[in-house]
């Protein structure tokens, strides 16, 4: 755990998709406590001209965007986590995109134990089996 999806407006970059998901996972690891060989990441781009804020695309303000979805396990993180998570996440993209538009979102799903999980097993099942 967790999974993030990363939208990027413009073209692929495979440099700059390097960059984003090393300082994504940077930042899942040492502010939501997530360990990096259960982070999975995808990096998905969209062309500025299909990317609307105010009505306007990104290539008629001349702007960049991004959107972070993160599923986290329900109760894993305080909400002053995920408060500083969302700040500095969009700090990180501001420097890797100085043309970055305010209206970027990133959104922490908190799914319940009971119905998120990977490799066949619920994050509830792996909890009762650790005993915690």
């Amino acid at each position: 755990m967790p999974h993030i999806v990363i939208h990027l407006s413009g073209q692929p970059d495979a440099r700059l998709t390097r960059k984003v998901v090393d300082k994504v996972s940077q930042l899942t690891q040492s502010v939501l406590d997530k360990k990096l060989p259960v982070i999975a990441i995808t990096v998905q781009y969209i062309a500025a001209d299909s990317w609307f804020v105010g009505g306007q695309s990104l290539a008629e303000l001349g702007k960049s965007a991004f959107h972070l979805d993160i599923s986290i396990t329900d109760e894993t993180n305080t909400k002053a986590e995920k408060a500083r998570y969302l700040r500095e996440v969009h700090a990180a993209m501001a420097e890797l995109r100085s043309d970055l538009h305010e209206v970027s979102y990133v959104h922490l799903i908190d799914a319940r134990a009971a119905a998120y999980g990977y490799g066949g097993k619920t994050q509830e099942f792996r909890h009762q089996q650790a005993g915690v």
